[in-house]
């Protein structure tokens, strides 16, 4: 009993030493509702989304705290465009592996969550939000395809591109873009990422390899908009940032299905 006592002690000091212990249950309770999505039919997907939109959305005003006019509002959609990635994308993940990736999803789902409650990122982080953001717009291209056919109407790449929309409204206030100028690089983005859906669709690239064109397109307008905001010039901006995107093609086509 006294074992017993003093182990309990010992949990309750280490849980008092979490700076924010119902991050923790958030992010678990969302990889659950993922993996209830991924084994369930489309009522069930259906469910686990509006979860994650409820959890993550309500959960994370929660957790982050009151918005603060210099950081913006749209990091409070992220960690709910994560969830339902993560319950979109995991749909293409073969049965018999689903649950051994839910703690993985835990912990992305904790990292978002983290680099969202470090507030500004500075000019050297800010690598670590368009990766992530590029991660979950990879991971709902790969659910979209996954869940609807492709002759669905309306077509189900709207939603990739909305999803792109909110994201890029992200990416540019981190950039300090708000208001009329942060909606207007969001709207350029998600027209960039338009395009490369179009593209991929018009090559028929095979499987995953679309969806990755689609997200390294979305990472290199990040950083070419991040490049130009630091003062680089257009042409540097174009040659370095156009050149990823080009090789993105070519191994795309070289990965081409006859």
């Amino acid at each position: 009993m006294i074992a017993r006592m003093r182990t309990g002690g010992r949990v309750s000091a280490a849980l008092q030493r979490i700076e924010r212990p119902q991050a923790i249950g958030l992010v678990g309770a969302m990889a659950v509702a993922a993996a209830v999505g991924w084994e369930g039919g489309p009522f069930l997907l259906a469910v686990a989304v509006a979860f994650q939109l409820a959890a993550g959305g309500l959960g994370g005003v929660a957790i982050i705290g009151p918005a603060r006019p210099a950081l913006g509002l749209a990091r409070y959609t992220t960690l709910a465009l994560a969830g339902v990635a993560a319950t979109l994308g995991g749909r293409a993940i073969p049965g018999d592996l689903a649950l051994f990736v839910v703690p993985l999803v835990a912990i992305l789902l904790w990292v978002v969550l983290w680099i969202e409650l470090r507030g500004r990122l500075e000019t050297g982080e800010r690598w670590m939000l368009d990766l992530t953001l590029s991660g979950i717009l990879f991971a709902t291209a790969v659910g979209v395809g996954a869940v609807f056919p492709a002759s669905a109407w309306p077509p189900p790449w709207t939603v990739v591109v909305l999803a792109a929309l909110l994201l890029g409204l992200r990416a540019a206030e981190a950039r300090g873009r708000f208001g009329v100028h942060g909606v207007g690089q969001a709207l350029l983005h998600a027209l960039a990422v338009a395009q490369a859906i179009a593209a991929t669709l018009l090559l028929n690239l095979p499987g995953l390899v679309g969806q990755a064109v689609v997200a390294i397109f979305f990472y290199a307008w990040s950083g070419a908009a991040d490049a130009l905001d630091d003062g680089s010039s257009w042409r540097s901006v174009a040659v370095e940032f156009g050149s990823l995107a080009i090789l993105g093609l070519v191994v795309a086509l070289l990965m081409r299905q006859p």
